[in-house]
């Protein structure tokens, strides 16, 4: 299994979006007859897991928006501060606390590495929402109501 995992490692280190997604695809095959369940997992995420190499993200804020810890940190701060809420009224509560432990957590943020970079990445997200998305890699799925295709929902 260390092979894999250093196949996937190895694939979301390319810069080049089409590659990776080549190499990825390929170790999913691999996987296919040993770990199927793997194999099924990987290419549902395939596409979202390429995502900062599609934008164009490089170096030390790839690096850190390539891994959990943002993520982590944030819910972390989230179950920190919102302990301190004894009630729970309504789910617009819930949301209400949810936001402002997110608004805390944005400090930390700014410690993140490669936090300089985070304009450069808001751009490149700008950007992309501008140009129409043509991207065929996508695939088409059997909505199960007399072979009608559907496409994928983005």
């Amino acid at each position: 299994m260390l092979v894999v995992l250093n196949s996937a490692r190895a694939a979301w280190a390319i810069d080049d979006h089409h590659r990776a997604l080549d190499q990825l695809r390929g170790l999913a095959l691999k996987l296919d007859c040993s770990h199927s369940g793997a194999a099924a997992s990987l290419r549902e995420g395939l596409e979202e897991t390429l995502t900062v190499i599609r934008l164009g993200v490089r170096g030390r804020l790839k690096r850190t928006l390539a891994s959990t810890s943002p993520c982590e940190s944030m819910i972390d701060t989230v179950r920190r501060v919102s302990r301190d809420a004894e009630r729970w009224q309504n789910g617009d509560m819930c949301l209400r606390w949810t936001a402002a432990c997110m608004l805390e957590a944005e400090a930390s943020c700014a410690r993140s590495i490669g936090h300089r970079d985070l304009a450069k990445l808001a751009l490149a997200v700008a950007a992309r929402r501008r140009r129409p998305h043509h991207d065929r890699s996508h695939a088409r799925r059997d909505c199960g109501a007399g072979g009608r295709r559907l496409a994928r929902s983005r």
